[in-house]
């Protein structure tokens, strides 16, 4: 899929789902298989902690409520604001998203140089809950999509943030459609049955892929 070969010696595998539908367990179960994993939750984190542009940039767009007493990004706050609000949601990604995409782009960039040193050539998996609303499907050589069904992810994301029912609707609603994620994947995960069972599948599929790379 991707639209460059800038990075020559590496596969780059998009991880992407719905909020809740357990891709955060799959890219652990790909971590212990021994994959190298790019959180972009966590480099969004990076590019908002106080003090940096992105961090200036929200306090700018949303105002002092955001920002707890500790002067970092209140994000519960910040949440409760985006996703009721579309045209606040797109103005946050519109902030985050390019920064975001600028330091894969640096982590890759050195990936590549260290694998091209050592001659080999390595899978690299971007775990993107966002893979398709950002662009980042357009530099990845193949997808996988975790799926679960709707009454599942509802009722998995009420357990895990405490939100009513109609919050975690508001924030399913805010993403792109998971069966649209799912008619553009290589590849989709069921996780709707036991851990064992993803553990399985995600196992079987990481070998495959490894297969393929080595043939």
């Amino acid at each position: 899929m991707s639209d460059s070969r800038r990075w020559r010696h590496l596969y780059v595998l998009g991880l992407t789902g719905g909020i809740a539908t357990g891709k955060s367990t799959v890219s652990r179960i790909l971590r212990q298989l021994g994959a190298y994993v790019i959180d972009a939750d966590r480099v969004a984190h990076q590019v908002t902690e106080p003090g940096t542009p992105g961090f200036l940039k929200v306090v700018e767009r949303f105002g002092d409520e955001v920002v707890t007493p500790e002067g970092t990004l209140d994000r519960k706050a910040l949440g409760r604001i985006v996703f009721s609000d579309r045209e606040a949601l797109a103005g946050l990604n519109s902030i985050v998203h390019p920064l975001v995409i600028d330091e894969i782009h640096n982590m890759l960039d050195d990936l590549e140089q260290a694998s091209a040193a050592r001659g080999s050539r390595i899978c690299v998996v971007l775990d993107v809950p966002l893979l398709f609303e950002a662009g980042i499907d357009g530099i990845c050589d193949e997808i996988w999509v975790v799926a679960v069904g709707l009454e599942p992810q509802i009722r998995r994301l009420m357990e895990r943030d405490g939100y009513s029912r109609e919050e975690a609707l508001s924030r399913i609603r805010a993403q792109m459609p998971l069966e649209d994620k799912i008619a553009r994947a290589d590849v989709v995960i069921d996780n709707s049955g036991s851990l064992d069972d993803t553990q399985q599948l995600v196992r079987g599929l990481w070998h495959e892929l490894n297969r393929r790379l080595q043939g």
